[in-house]
């Protein structure tokens, strides 16, 4: 497994002036303004000139007026994590940390990014999906065993998601996850531990493993509840950990996806893991889990904003 690698930049002005970009107007606004708290007070430790910008809307004014030289994203969702954001300041050359144009709109395709997996043998969830004309739901239920999850097919942060147990609650799964995209998929249930690869750069950070009382780690679980329990180390034994880390990595490449990340995978009850989703621009709250496997290489919150930040080079 690749070790920590020195610094890029050990002068803070050598990164110009910074845009730190969040909120927007996704359904996660909430998650990217609590992170932002966080990497904002991190970025004035650091000593770097950054202004706080809530919207691309903003953040692309102040750029034609010459007051941005970087971009740190951490808008979650649709504006800052689809490409979108990604496609405009290439066009302006103006860098950006994380995932670019194409890979984050390929990362945040639950669909596409599946079938990459599965075409490349990495295993993911079963899945059936639904355009907004199609209804014909009781396919998946045909195909899969009850539990099956339902998803909005671009959102993050579990939002929109819901475990379905009975097939009489599987119309207002749909309709909830219909709130947060046209398209959504029906997902088989895996049994088995929830596992979570942080990546900086070609680094694939200590796996954390997470135990929740809820039904699985939704919104509340891995934003609001003091309950939802966090194993770094994992548990695992070295050998194991050193081929998920590795798995884990792959799958982040087969994305196209550079910069710095988070794999989420289960791991089923034959030691076989099930690729979830990449994220191409994480969760940066005190609760939040780069940050927690960053912390076992002694990389501190300060230093992992400046690393993020360097991967905008």
């Amino acid at each position: 497994m690749n070790t920590v690698a020195q610094r890029k930049i050990r002068n803070a002005a050598d990164f110009g002036k910074v845009g730190l970009v969040i909120g927007g107007d996704s359904a996660e606004r909430q998650v990217s303004l609590d992170g932002g708290k966080a990497v904002g007070a991190a970025l004035g430790r650091n000593g770097v000139d950054y202004s706080v910008y809530d919207g691309p809307a903003p953040l692309l004014e102040a750029i034609h007026r010459g007051e941005v030289d970087r971009v740190f994203n951490l808008i979650h969702g649709p504006e800052g994590e689809d490409g979108s954001l990604q496609g405009a300041l290439q066009l302006m050359q103006v860098p950006i940390t994380g995932a670019g144009l194409q890979s984050s709109a390929l990362t945040m395709d639950k669909i596409r990014s599946k079938w990459v997996w599965e075409r490349n043998g990495i295993n993911t969830p079963p899945f059936e999906y639904f355009t907004p004309d199609d209804h014909s739901y009781d396919r998946a239920l045909e195909e899969f065993d009850l539990p099956v999850f339902v998803k909005p097919a671009a959102m993050g942060s579990s939002i929109g998601i819901s475990k379905v147990s009975d097939a009489s609650d599987l119309d207002e799964a749909v309709n909830l996850a219909r709130r947060y995209g046209d398209t959504i998929i029906i997902e088989a249930s895996i049994t088995g531990g929830e596992y979570f690869a942080g990546v900086l750069e070609r680094l694939a950070l200590p796996l954390i493993r997470i135990e929740t009382p809820r039904a699985f780690y939704d919104y509340e679980a891995k934003y609001e509840s003091d309950d939802t329990l966090y194993f770094c180390p994992c548990g695992l034994s070295a050998d194991i950990e050193s081929e998920l880390r590795e798995m884990s990595l792959k799958a982040f490449d087969l994305l196209g996806t550079s910069g710095w990340g988070r794999v989420d995978f289960l791991l089923d009850e034959a030691g076989i893991p099930w690729f979830l989703e990449v994220n191409t621009t994480p969760g940066m709250t005190d609760h939040s889990l780069v940050p927690q496997a960053a912390a076992q290489l002694g990389i501190d919150f300060d230093e992992l904003v400046w690393r993020i930040l360097e991967t905008s080079l």
